[in-house]
């Protein structure tokens, strides 16, 4: 555990890509194969389901340090962050002021002391983590809070792993990527021999644990505000950029399983999707989107639908019938064993297209190019993306490989995403509450509401039905915090009610029905596009405006 803080230590101190990489190469060179397997996999994403609740946590932290709940709690506001709180806030090791030398890596705490503890009774847990403070110095005992809590980040992303692996063992970075896929996958725990895996020179016996995982996915940059400075839209494909969740189909060795973008495996959730892959020829690995689309529909089922199949780990036959699944291929990445991503997309879309008409199976479509003489036409279409469904248009060049992840050019990349402008209403702010981190002494956390009619003429209440917390400059949330504390009615811990006085204009992707909340919708992707300083609360959007913009037969 002590050399893994270290390393994170060296990694949160630096804003520099070479020295964080240098980091990770000496650890990764020095390392057990353990140790390092476990972190390479929570620098690459991976959280372990939580194993201590935060109320089990804060009861621990308040016994070992006698304080009352709420000088704790005061603690918390002023920090911003609960296990760094926690930390600072716990006394010196027992028995003197230096902690024990820690002799266990960090696979032994997590193998054979943290993941144990979820069976364990909560005053067991408690107390174990008390005793385990007692062994370690402030910045052990913060990363120790991480790996409890589920909330391990550090300014690290997969690619920056990637590298340092690489050169750490002198191999191809593309390699290494692909070894990656699916490595931080929250149903497995890592192993030595994951990590010697990755390790391995090319070509070795290592590589065939990689049959059934995806390829490392490609991602788009987002267009810029004139689309034809990229030239003769003759050198673009464009298709709707479709509002499900992106997934790889992969057919090797026998098995046929589905991967998000996020590398969670999902074959238990899409049975129907398995059913398609393992009628595809043995080395097939298909990149597209999943939907829910019932047969004879003309438009896809709203994302809603997606989000139930998602939740359900063996699906029933009455949710295989509600919300039927199918993929709509828009890339052929591997044909009969062959890796096709380094040919360009003109020819992996023709080959994609014949193998889906041969299929001839409903459930895979193919993702059709829109016609387009000029970009006003392709204007057009995205104009009228939200009638099919679609958030907007997907821009591909044609001469374009397939890469690993935002590959950047000068024209700004070969995929661009060209989104539609969000969907908008006025809407009240009602509470706020303090943020985390730098956000720690500001409240930047707020809850919207919107105007009821009521049954009496002339009566109306706000009713809340959206939190946000992102859009605003540092500028401008300190303007607001500072309205917040003269207009607040009634505080609740770190929440404060505040009598309506600001409205904002909210953005968000899209809308549904929604019986769980009090307004009867939920919106997806809330943010502030702006304050209406010149708007009074009156002014603002009702629920009935809302509604409208509901999809139709939502």
């Amino acid at each position: 555990m002590k050399a893994f803080g270290q390393l994170y230590a060296a990694l949160d101190g630096t804003t520099s890509t070479r020295r964080k990489v240098a980091a990770m190469v000496d650890f990764f060179r020095s390392a057990p194969a353990d140790d390092a397997a476990w972190a390479v996999y929570f620098l690459a994403g991976g959280r372990p389901r939580r194993i201590v609740n935060t109320r089990e946590l804060r009861a621990a932290s308040q016994r070992a340090t006698g304080l009352p709940e709420w000088l704790f709690d005061a603690s918390y506001q002023a920090v911003g962050d609960l296990a760094e709180t926690m930390a600072l806030l716990l006394p010196a090791p027992s028995g003197d002021d230096s902690p024990v030398t820690d002799k266990q890596g960090l696979a032994g705490w997590m193998t054979d002391r943290i993941l144990p503890l979820r069976d364990q009774p909560a005053e067991q847990r408690q107390q174990a983590v008390i005793d385990w403070w007692a062994e370690l110095a402030t910045a052990e005992r913060f990363l120790l809070n991480k790996l409890l809590t589920g909330g391990f980040r550090v300014g690290v992303s997969r690619q920056l792993v990637s590298r340092a692996i690489a050169q750490a063992f002198d191999l191809p970075v593309t390699l290494v990527q692909q070894r990656l896929v699916g490595y931080a996958d929250k149903s497995r725990q890592p192993l030595a021999a994951d990590f010697t895996n990755l390790a391995a020179p090319p070509g070795s016996d290592s590589d065939a644990s990689l049959a059934n995982r995806p390829y490392p996915f490609m991602l788009a940059h987002s267009i810029g505000d004139d689309p034809a400075a990229l030239g003769d839209v003759g050198r673009w494909r464009a298709e709707w950029k479709w509002d499900g969740i992106r997934v790889q189909l992969v057919h090797r060795a026998g098995q046929a399983s589905v991967w998000s973008r996020g590398e969670d495996l999902l074959s238990e959730s899409m049975p129907e999707l398995c059913e398609v892959g393992r009628g595809l020829p043995e080395g097939t690995v298909l990149d597209g989107e999943l939907l829910c689309w019932r047969a004879g529909d003309e438009l896809p089922l709203p994302f809603a639908a997606v989000q139930t199949r998602l939740g359900t780990r063996r699906p029933g036959a009455k949710r295989l019938r509600e919300a039927p699944v199918v993929m709509v291929a828009y890339d052929l990445l591997q044909a009969d064993g062959v890796d096709l991503r380094s040919q360009p997309l003109s020819e992996r879309q023709a080959r994609l297209t014949t193998l889906v008409k041969e299929r001839n199976d409903p459930r895979l479509r193919v993702s059709a190019a829109l016609p387009a003489a000029d970009w006003s036409a392709l204007v057009g279409h995205r104009d009228r993306a939200r009638e099919q469904g679609a958030e907007g248009l997907m821009i591909k060049r044609l001469d374009a490989a397939y890469g690993v992840g935002r590959v950047r050019e000068p024209e700004g990349g070969p995929w661009l995403k060209w989104k539609l402008d969000p969907l908008s209403i006025d809407a009240v702010l009602v509470y706020a509450q303090r943020g985390h981190g730098r956000r720690a002494g500001l409240y930047s956390d707020y809850t919207f509401a919107v105007w009821r009619s009521g049954a009496e003429a002339g009566e109306r209440e706000l009713v809340t039905f959206a939190k946000a917390y992102s859009g605003l400059t540092d500028v401008e949330m300190r303007e607001v915090d500072r309205v917040i504390r003269q207009t607040t009615i009634e505080s609740f811990g770190p929440v404060r009610s505040v009598r309506p006085t600001m409205v904002f204009e909210l953005g968000f992707e899209g809308l549904q029905r929604s019986s769980r909340h009090k307004s009867g919708i939920a919106v997806r992707f809330p943010r502030m596009l702006r304050r209406r300083e010149y708007k009074t609360i009156e002014q603002a959007d009702t629920l009935a405006n809302l509604f409208a913009l509901l999809p139709p037969g939502a």
